[in-house]
């Protein structure tokens, strides 16, 4: 047992709305080594290219990605099941994940 290799958890990384992977992991990178080293962090991107304006433009680059699309009142949603479908698959490719974060503005 003493000389077993110890692996790290695995966590499924979720961005926020009209962010991307890429900038949720330079988010991240700003923690101490002493959290993120022990951590296997798995940035996936949304879906669906951003049909609005991101909230991060100038000051992160696009491109910016959506987990599912809604009307311009925030009202309606649409293709909520294909990205539950998305993330299920990514998860199955990419996984097994012992933990999720997600981060939301």
């Amino acid at each position: 047992m003493e000389n077993e290799i110890r692996r790290k958890p695995r966590i499924l990384c979720l961005h926020s709305f009209r962010t991307s992977g890429r900038i949720l992991q330079k988010m991240i990178s700003r923690w101490p080594e002493s959290v993120s080293g022990e951590l296997d962090l798995v940035f996936a991107d949304a879906p669906f290219p951003a049909e609005g304006k991101s909230d991060v433009e100038g000051i992160y680059d696009p491109p910016y990605f959506e987990w599912f699309q809604t009307d311009k009142e925030f009202k309606e949603f649409y293709n909520f099941e294909e990205c539950l479908n998305y993330l299920e698959d990514f998860m199955l490719k990419h996984g097994p994940f012992d933990g999720v974060l997600g981060f939301s503005q």
